[in-house]
This record gives structure tokens, sequence and C-alpha cells, in this order.
């Protein structure tokens, strides 16, 4: 993870600290089972992580997730999310974020590219979102870059799936 992406996991969760995550949650793990390398024939999504503030402060759960798709997006976000211009597609709110990149990879089966989300999401019950609304979508924005550049490295997609070295959180045009 990076800087930038600690630094916004503070921003969303106002913890600077967190609790440990499973072993095999990480970023390698999901990459094996998103290449087949690992979990069940026709696995197409599952759990990078979560990521839990510390016990014995305000509970707050970020799940971290992937899902492999066919083709590009298509359609309209939904009226809630700001389109950035990162990846195939990149969308932010208040409450989470995706960002879907193309892979061509030695370490992928199928059709080529593959398509990749990485999602960013608050776990447990859905509540209004603390603080100011831009700086949230940044946030979960950059967690989702963070997320997406590193699993484009680790499946070892060229051109990092296309995504830059820093996230890119001005609108995009449209």
């Amino acid at each position: 993870m990076t800087a930038d992406a600690a630094e916004a996991l503070e921003v969303i969760t106002g913890a600077s600290r967190f609790e440990a995550s499973a072993e095999k949650s990480t970023v390698a793990h999901a990459a094996q089972e998103l290449s087949g390398g690992s979990g069940g024939a026709g696995t197409v999504d599952g759990d990078v992580c979560r990521i839990y503030t510390p016990v014995g402060t305000t509970e707050v759960e970020l799940r971290i997730t992937w899902l492999r798709s066919d083709g590009t997006p298509a359609g309209d976000p939904a009226p809630k999310f700001t389109v950035l211009p990162m990846g195939e597609r990149a969308l932010t709110s208040t409450d989470g974020a995706v960002i879907r990149f193309a892979c061509r990879s030695a370490e992928l089966t199928g059709s080529a590219p593959a398509h990749v989300d990485i999602g960013v999401e608050r776990g447990g019950m859905p509540t209004e979102p603390e603080g100011d609304p831009d700086e949230l979508k940044d946030a979960y924005a950059t967690v989702a870059h963070s997320f997406s550049l590193a699993m484009a490295k680790e499946l070892g997609c060229e051109n990092d799936g296309g995504l830059e070295p820093r996230p890119s959180l001005d609108p995009a045009p449209r």
C-alpha cells in the first residue's frame, strides 16, 4: 500500500492504526485466485482483504474486493459516482470506489485482455458518511488505485494495466 493510501485510510476511518488481517488476505493471494492458480474453477470474484480499525476504537470495516469480467464497462454510472480518468473506468463516491483496468499477462488464462475491477467499500450496516465529501471521494479513489496498481503489478499486466504511479483525482470530462 502506498503512503498516500495509508493517509487516505485515515481520512476514511479516522484511525492511523489497523488490526491485522487473515494471513491469506494479501494482494499476492488474491492475484493467485484471480489468475486461476487457486480457488475453484470459474472463480471470478473474491476478497483481497478487509481493513479493521483497532479494537477499542470506533469500529470501521473496509472491504477490498476483486472482480474479473469479460468486457469493458457499459452504461452510465449511478448519480452518486464521480468518474475519474484512471484505467478503463474509475468511479468514486463518499462511501466507496471501484477501478477497472485491462490486463494482458501470461499469468492469466482465458481471453485477453482480462478486465479487473478493484473495489473499496465500507462494510457493515450502511451509515451516512462523515467528513468532507470531496475529501472522502479522493480518499476512496486513492485506496482503490493503490490496490489496483498493486494487483496489476502482481499479475504482471503489461504497462501496469494502464494505471499511472499516482491516482488521477480530477474528475473526467463527461
